[in-house]
């Protein structure tokens, strides 16, 4: 499903998948089917072209058109899985059905009339198809669809920007030219090459062109020259040599010439030249690669600055790599006043408040300060008009020239997106400005929503999305957020985006965007302050509301596929039955929301059959919406994590096959039947196991990347205290058949036991895995069995051993390893020096080693090359018993990575030891600082 295309993108297989033998629709059905299918087909390669095309740019005929393909496409997906769900029912049509002879026969009844209805439903469809079909024709939509490209550019003012009028961009400037002119020892004479990276507005080309005014002059030749979108690469090479030599190649533009003696001449004038080159807005890598070879490196210090908005071809361009950043506060409000007041960074009183709030939106970047400027310039002596415009900055409504080229500079990067990403982006405008997007939750409503199409090569839905998420991040139109803060319960590598922000600019244009195209409808505060249109909704977010709002009326949404709610003041106070909730795929009410007479939900959950993605407010998990959950037969997505009130699911809940992600807690007792759920993809958080039989249909889960465990191992099975062993082995047996598990927590309720075991097969996608609570490091973490384990933590072992570090020195992926012995236990002796080879550990990038004492020197040079954050405890103990003496090197410099060092001290108790101990830490103490100084790095010293 494509917003510029409608559903299109994800009925068209969905149609292909009615012509198969095991539906047996009657021939005249097939044959309208197919009619449908392959001129919807010819439908979407003419909406893909006027979904690629600014709106600005397209004739009201076009648009017309292509929202009237759109609301089919969406009837159309309604009919094919309202005959799906029906037909297929509980099981697929081809299988079995084991149930009760009475249920049997209501399912026939069931599927006769499923059958019987889309053979007229079809035939009525058919006639749309085939009028859309024709006013494509008569309107000739095919032929009126205008070029891609916009006229005029307004970025190109940003060349000709007075220097004086700009701020806060001299310690940029002056940064990138300490990096182009300073002279290394290992590369004198080479070419540098700077990639100035971020999303437009932030004034790269503005940036660029400062860098160039400023020391153009100390080349031999130099140029400016702008790339875009589409070049023509003939005509950008012609470019590049006038502006290098105008005067002996005036007429360069009208030589019939190729690329390839484009390139031969661009080399030969350059070969003994000085040059300097700026290569502004290059959007692909492909330019880049031409460019490239024209550019000879002729080691005479040559220097070339590329602009664009895109990480990946940063980083194909080479060089360094300098993200620019937004304007400091201070700077933005000197930007804002001199545009508005002439001069100076004081405010009148009586705008003070507002333009704080409107600065904070503008984020720092340097075109949204100067466009809302310009418009506030123009209405002095009003500030009610200045509020009216920071609430409009985020919704996309404001209508303006300024406003509206500021949408153009920023939509160049949306009309560059692949169709299936338009959608994507367009999605994020259901969120409230400022909002943290959980990374996990986004893909999961993506999917649900059937942006996410399943690709060749058999990659799980999930990890498509998660690539969706990563071009947008590389695209810089979302903002990643790689910490967690307090909401802990999403597993996440420490290296990956834990959620996402959109900026309030960014915000605004999707929100124009999807306006524009009825993708999404968003109802702010109180119902006054919206306006609805008569559209077909879609989508509806709400934002600090009630649900349903007083004049529900207004509301068109007889073909509601979505409803989110955001902020804990929304107040539930209904959910009425008989509202046409039949075709939601997502629904999503919220964590917090206050609900009042909600006994409503128990009348309409169980008929949602199309429901993919379900949250409900915490408090209203009764026993009987738990049930009418189990009927859900497309669900998906289910959060019970907060559900304070339930104690054990329902067996209803095994009916839900194509259930991907259960979230519960470990007050949630699962039933008996869990296997049946082969479709998992992730089950936590800390899900109890507490029997064999659990723990064995963990392994009938083949599907799960992602794993959650509370383990109980406190029962005994006889006088003697000795602890059951049939669970662990039933466990290690059951993780041993995860092959695609790429995250494991296990949480163990019993130090005093262990996880060891074999395991038949390597767990060769496990890459995180933490395990709390355990006596030993089980044998199983080992190479053979974890060959990608990135990362690594055990807290609360009780004891490591020396072959426990040999064996992780061994794990060649390892970057992050956290061991922490329990406390309370027999004090360990200090492992040998040379504990692990050279060559142990190559990857590791951060290791922390508590509660039990480590000399750095036990790991020797060549071991951890990459180690940057090192912490570790020093027995003091060991070096007044003798074990070591405090001439001994600790070895930092055996670390050439290292950058910050946190070392804990290990203090015996009693008097007499203590003081004796504070004479040895203050000479650690002074032994850690030496080796800080000598050390290349001077890493940081931490002491504690």
């Amino acid at each position: 499903m494509e917003s510029p295309t409608g559903a299109l993108g994800v009925l068209l297989p969905k149609l292909t998948q009615l012509l198969q033998d095991e539906y047996n629709l009657q021939k005249n059905a097939k044959k309208d089917i197919q009619y449908v299918s392959k001129e919807l087909q010819r439908i979407y390669a003419t909406l893909r072209m006027v979904g690629e095309v600014p709106p600005e740019n397209l004739t009201e005929l076009a648009k017309m058109w292509a929202v009237d393909v759109r609301e089919l496409s969406y009837d159309i997906e309604d009919i094919v899985d309202s005959f799906l769900v029906r037909v297929q029912g509980p099981e697929h049509p081809n299988k079995k059905d084991t149930k009760r002879i009475f249920k049997e026969m209501t399912q026939k009844l069931t599927k006769a009339w499923a059958y019987s209805g889309i053979g007229h439903e079809i035939k009525d469809l058919k006639e749309r198809v085939k009028e859309v079909a024709e006013r494509r024709d008569r309107y000739k939509v095919d032929t009126i669809v205008p070029s891609k490209t916009i006229s005029v550019d307004p970025r190109v003012t940003a060349l000709y920007t007075n220097l004086t009028k700009l701020v806060g961009i001299d310690e940029a400037r002056e940064e990138l030219i300490m990096r182009l002119t300073r002279e290394d020892d290992t590369s004198t004479l080479q070419q540098k090459i700077i990639s100035i990276v971020g999303f437009g507005g932030l004034g790269k080309t503005t940036l660029a062109k400062a860098v160039y005014d400023k020391i153009k002059m100390e080349f031999d030749c130099s140029a400016f020259v702008p790339v875009s979108r589409n070049p023509d690469m003939k005509k950008l090479l012609k470019d590049v040599i006038y502006e290098f030599d105008k005067t002996n190649y005036r007429s360069i533009h009208s030589e019939m010439l190729d690329k390839r003696q484009l390139i031969d001449l661009l080399r030969e004038l350059l070969q003994n030249k000085r040059y300097f080159i700026v290569v502004d807005d290059i959007w692909f890598t492909e330019p880049w690669d031409i460019l490239r070879c024209a550019l000879v490196d002729n080691n005479i210090r040559s220097q070339i600055i590329t602009t664009t908005c895109r990480i990946d071809v940063a980083e194909q361009v080479g060089g360094y790599c300098y993200k620019i950043k937004p304007l400091s506060p201070d700077s933005s409000k000197i930007l804002f006043c001199r545009r508005i007041f002439g001069c100076g960074d004081i405010l009148p009183e009586q705008y003070s408040e507002v333009s704080e709030k409107i600065l904070n939106k503008c984020g720092g970047v340097p075109l949204a300060i100067i466009t809302t400027s310009c418009l506030l310039a123009n209405k002095l002596g009003n500030v009610k008009e200045w509020h009216q415009l920071c609430d409009s900055i985020g919704l996309g409504i404001g209508r303006n020239d300024d406003m509206e080229n500021m949408r153009k500079i920023l939509s160049l990067s949306y009309y560059d997106l692949p169709l299936h990403l338009k959608t994507c982006l367009l999605y994020l405008s259901i969120y409230p400005e400022d909002y943290k997007i959980v990374k996990e939750e986004l893909i999961w409503k993506w999917t649900a929503e059937g942006f996410v199409q399943q690709g060749k090569g058999g990659q799980i839905l999930f990890e498509i999305g998660d690539s969706y998420f990563h071009e947008l991040v590389n695209r810089s139109l979302v903002q990643p957020i790689y910490s967690s803060d307090h909401d802990s319960w999403i597993l996440h590598d420490a290296d990956e985006p834990w959620s996402c922000h959109v900026h309030d600019m960014i915000l605004d244009l999707i929100s124009s965007l999807s306006r524009e195209e009825n993708f999404v409808t968003t109802v702010f505060g109180d119902d006054n302050d919206n306006t609805y249109s008569d559209s077909k909704i879609h989508r509806l977010a709400l934002h600090d509301t009630n649900w349903p709002p007083r004049d529900i009326s207004r509301l068109n949404i007889s073909k509601l596929m979505s409803l989110t709610i955001f902020g804990s003041g929304c107040i539930i106070n209904s959910m009425p039955s008989s509202l046409p909730y039949y075709h939601l795929r997502v629904l999503d009410l919220g964590k917090y929301n206050i609900l009042c007479g909600h006994s409503g939900l128990r009348l309409f959950i169980g008929n949602l059959v199309h429901l993919r993605y379900l949250r409900l407010p915490w408090d209203v998990y009764t026993d009987e919406v738990q049930v009418e959950i189990g009927k859900l037969q497309c669900l998906q997505w289910l959060d019970l994590g907060g559900a304070e009130n339930i104690r054990e699911l329902p067996s209803s809940i095994l009916g839900l096959r194509k259930l991907m992600l259960l979230f519960i807690n470990t007050r949630i007792r699962l039933p008996a039947g869990l296997k049946n759920l082969t479709s998992l993809e992730e089950l936590r958080h800390q899900v109890l196991v507490d029997s064999v039989q659990l723990a064995e249909e963990l392994g009938h889960l083949t599907q799960l990347r992602i794993l959650s465990l509370m383990v109980s191992l406190d029962i005994k099975k006889d006088e003697e205290g000795r602890w059951d062993e049939s669970l662990r082995t039933a466990l290690v047996g059951s993780l041993a058949n995860l092959h695609k598990i790429q995250s494991l927590d296990i949480y163990n309720n019993n130090y005093a036991s262990d996880l060891d075991g074999s395991m038949d097969s390597p767990l060769g996608n496990l890459r995180d895995l933490s395990i709390y609570a355990i006596k030993l490091l089980p044998s199983w973490i080992n190479p053979a069995t974890l060959p990608l384990l990135s990362r690594l933590q055990i807290i609360m072992v009780s004891q490591v051993r020396r072959q426990d570090i040999q064996v992780l020195g061994m794990l060649q992926a390892l970057t992050s390893l956290d061991i922490r012995v329990s406390s309370g236990r027999p004090r360990p002796r200090v492992l040998e020096r040379s504990v692990v080879g050279a060559d142990a550990f190559p990857c590791l990038v951060e290791c922390r080693l508590l509660g039990f004492p480590v000399v750095p020197s036990m790991f020797p040079a060549g071991a951890m090359p990459r180690l940057e954050t090192f912490r570790f405890y020093i027995d003091l103990e060991a070096f007044t018993g003798g074990d070591l003496t405090v001439d001994d090197d600790l070895a930092l410099g055996h670390l050439p990575s290292l950058q910050e060092v946190a070392v804990s001290k290990l203090v015996t108790a009693g008097d007499e030891a203590v003081s004796s101990q504070d004479e040895v830490a203050t000479k650690v103490k002074e032994k850690l600082w030496h080796e800080e100084e000598v050390h290349p790095n001077h890493p940081s010293i931490y002491l504690y």
